[in-house]
């Protein structure tokens, strides 16, 4: 039988340290910290709500973080 994958681990990281931060900045340091797909969405942008390990999204209004979550 083969073995269960064990999935990565997510950076651990300060979401709040993002808001307030220019969108290339913040998709920058992201990178830099580990995650491995990085989101940059709209205000108000409809999206799914499953769940991606390692993926960190940002909420993005006039170039500016708004709002930073992982998944």
């Amino acid at each position: 039988m083969a073995p269960v994958p064990t999935p990565s681990a997510e950076p651990d990281d300060d979401l709040d340290s993002y808001v307030g931060l220019d969108a290339r900045t913040a998709q920058e340091r992201a990178r830099g910290r580990g995650w491995s797909t990085v989101r940059t969405l709209p205000t108000g942008a409809i999206i799914t709500m499953e769940y991606l390990r390692g993926r960190i999204n940002f909420e993005v209004a006039d170039d500016t973080v708004k709002r930073c979550w992982k998944g």
